[in-house]
């Protein structure tokens, strides 16, 4: 558990790209959105120290990590999600974006208020 852990939160923390599936035309997974369904996991098998290592990841990640880490808060603290997602909203930073197979580049800031701005939209 724990080393499968520290590993997709190590992937995470360095990677500059954000994918939440398959991208490309052959739809290929790539390592990091594979690291993310693998901390997603565990923050279901073991919510205290995956949280943990999520807060870090937010604290100490790339700004692709810490858009990982803000989405993955979503999914157990819907209020620490809102803050980390203000908190990163002025950032400058830019990732990588995949959505299916179209690539794109953002700003961490940009991508934040978006997420924002879904969520206040609501269903």
């Amino acid at each position: 558990m724990g080393d499968r852990l520290d590993a997709a939160v190590r992937e995470l923390a360095a990677t500059d790209t954000l994918a939440f599936g398959g991208v490309g035309f052959a739809g290929t997974v790539l390592p990091e959105t594979e690291a993310y369904f693998e901390v997603e996991r565990q923050l279901d098998a073991h919510p205290g120290r995956a949280r943990r290592k999520v807060d870090w990841l937010l604290a100490h990640g790339s700004p692709a990590g810490r858009a990982y880490a803000a989405t993955l808060l979503g999914r157990v603290d819907p209020a620490a999600a809102r803050a980390a997602w203000e908190g990163l909203r002025g950032s400058g930073a830019e990732l990588v974006t995949f959505a299916g197979c179209i690539m794109g580049r953002t700003r961490l800031g940009d991508y934040a208020a978006a997420q924002l701005n879904s969520v206040d939209d609501g269903p």
